[in-house]
């Protein structure tokens, strides 16, 4: 134990000299403005905090998700990670307690404005590491209305990004929500949120926001489930999310390379 005691400094140094980006809140402003400029890639982690997962799985297991991806980012890339939005556009869960969502323009404009401030100070390069999907109609506008301004906004697509994965160690009929894939990835990422007793198979294929009623449009879900998490493992998650991190990483990078775009001017031909 003594000597366990008289190490731990030393493993936390060397902890903190190996992570490469950096925490844009743990900063004071004086750090902060060397560390914005305008080849700095400035990192958004969009994660619900507030957002049904079926009986099984926290409503904040989006938020789980994005803390995860930017610990790994942060390990591995030269980036000053921004505060986790924990609030964004999530419509189809409505029918379900707990569960939140933004209008789609404040949505979007709570993007824009966060990129428009940040971009200030010098980045013009900003990564969404996005953990939705129904967001995706939020950062398209986002980043278009930004674009036409010199600031480049690029974001996750998570249906995109870890397909390949995915296609290997899926065994579910379909789904796409507190599924097989995404019960797996928390159960590797953290384990303790996830209770697999009540894990079901919820699947009824349908068009539109998920709902309990089954006579209503929509997905009917009585659990809240779009898919079969009785299926889920740890080592199915453990794939998934170190391919979408892989993903992550690459399509940061690439916007890393993007040229500087100084003013909107820049951005005309």
């Amino acid at each position: 134990m003594f000597r366990c005691l008289i190490l731990w400094p030393a493993v936390v140094g060397l902890a903190l000299a190996q992570q490469r980006g950096m925490l844009l809140a743990d900063l004071t402003w004086v750090e902060a403005e060397k560390a914005l400029k305008p080849e700095t890639v400035v990192v958004i982690p969009i994660g619900a905090e507030a957002k049904e997962h079926g009986p099984h799985m926290k409503l904040k297991t989006d938020y789980l998700e994005a803390e995860y991806f930017k610990r790994q980012i942060l390990e591995r890339a030269d980036v000053v990670v921004a505060p986790t939005v924990n609030y964004s556009f999530y419509p189809a869960f409505l029918e379900y307690p707990g569960s939140t969502s933004l209008r789609l323009e404040t949505a979007r404009d709570m993007l824009v404005d966060i990129c428009r401030s940040l971009a200030h100070y010098g980045p013009r390069h900003f990564y969404a590491l996005n953990t939705g999907v129904s967001t995706l109609r939020a950062l398209e506008p986002a980043a278009a209305t930004l674009a036409a301004e010199g600031i480049e906004l690029r974001f996750t697509n998570i249906l995109e990004i870890g397909a390949e994965a995915e296609k290997l160690v899926r065994r579910e009929e379909g789904g796409t929500h507190a599924d097989e894939i995404e019960t797996s990835m928390l159960l590797y990422i953290d384990p303790a949120t996830v209770d697999m007793s009540k894990a079901v198979k919820d699947y009824h294929p349908g068009e539109g926001p998920l709902t309990r009623d089954p006579h209503k449009a929509g997905a009917y879900s009585a659990s809240g489930i779009y898919g079969d998490a009785t299926l889920a493992t740890r080592e199915k998650g453990e794939a998934i999310a170190r391919a979408m991190a892989e993903g992550m990483l690459r399509e940061i990078e690439t916007l890393r390379r993007a040229p500087v775009k100084t003013s909107a001017t820049t951005a005309q031909p």
